[in-house]
């Protein structure tokens, strides 16, 4: 890990930012949309847990950033009660023993390989090398194309769109194309409160994968970001895998983020 961002956070704060982009992501869907598709937010301290049932995505249907027991036990009850898939994510190596106790007596098994969390404090970005893309922030009118995108890159159903098209435009957020000419191909999303920013919503049309889309966003949204006060990034994707390829992980060491620690996925 970065040791000049290990003196400044904790995993507390980089688990923060996650939470509440999530839970303003709640806020600013429409309400016909929540009524629609059981969309149902619960934070509790520095955490929550979310529900969209129609969402494939681990991250719209979890309970993130809780360690106690009490806490994780508000989450559970009221998780169990929901459809669709059902997951408890967390830094397993922090954790109280009482925390891992009610894990195994709740008899949750681990699911898949986990994610991975990154974080870039600044001191070592990589934006010096010229970007394959051009890149812009959304405008608002382009807010249901850029729903649109996200829900296809992916594979969400497409009565989602409203959700993503939603953060266009509102505070805290910054939504960005990645252009081909003038033809978007790639989208991504910063959701900044205060100085730590989240980042998410990248995906790219499949016949422009592999072409350096996503690091050309990725670099957008730090430089936008530390243009506008931010001095910490978080992200999460999938943890690596000896020998098998993970082009996001790749990209967002390349430019500069380091892996702060490793999530478990528990199915509820």
């Amino acid at each position: 890990m970065n040791s000049h961002f290990s003196q400044r956070s904790s995993p507390a704060e980089e688990e923060a930012i996650e939470v509440k982009a999530f839970v303003d992501l709640y806020n600013v869907s429409p309400a016909e949309l929540r009524a629609e598709e059981h969309f149902e937010c619960l934070p509790i301290n520095r955490g929550c847990a979310i529900s969209l049932p129609s969402a494939p995505a681990i991250g719209l249907n979890r309970v993130l950033g809780l360690n106690s027991v009490t806490d994780l036990e508000e989450a559970y009850e009221w998780m169990i009660g929901k459809t669709g898939h059902r997951f408890f994510q967390v830094n397993i190596d922090k954790v109280s023993a009482g925390t891992k106790d009610w894990i195994l007596a709740k008899g949750l098994l681990e699911y898949g390989v986990g994610w991975a969390k990154l974080v870039y404090d600044g001191s070592s970005v990589n934006l010096s090398e010229p970007n394959s893309f051009r890149t812009r922030l959304v405008h608002v009118e382009e807010a249901m194309l850029f729903g649109s995108m996200v829900c296809k890159g992916f594979n969400f159903p497409s009565t989602l769109t409203r959700l993503w098209s939603a953060i266009v435009g509102k505070g805290g957020w910054s939504c960005f194309f990645a252009l081909d000419g003038e033809y978007p191909v790639g989208t991504a999303a910063m959701y900044q409160s205060g100085t730590y920013a989240w980042l998410g919503g990248g995906t790219t049309l499949p016949e422009f994968r592999n072409r350096g889309v996503q690091k050309a966003l990725i670099k957008s949204r730090v430089e936008h970001g530390l243009g506008n006060g931010v001095s910490t990034f978080a992200v999460e994707t999938l943890e690596p895998v000896v020998g098998e390829p993970n082009i996001s992980f790749d990209n967002l060491r390349k430019v500069g983020f380091r892996q702060a620690f490793h999530r478990k996925n528990f199915r509820l």
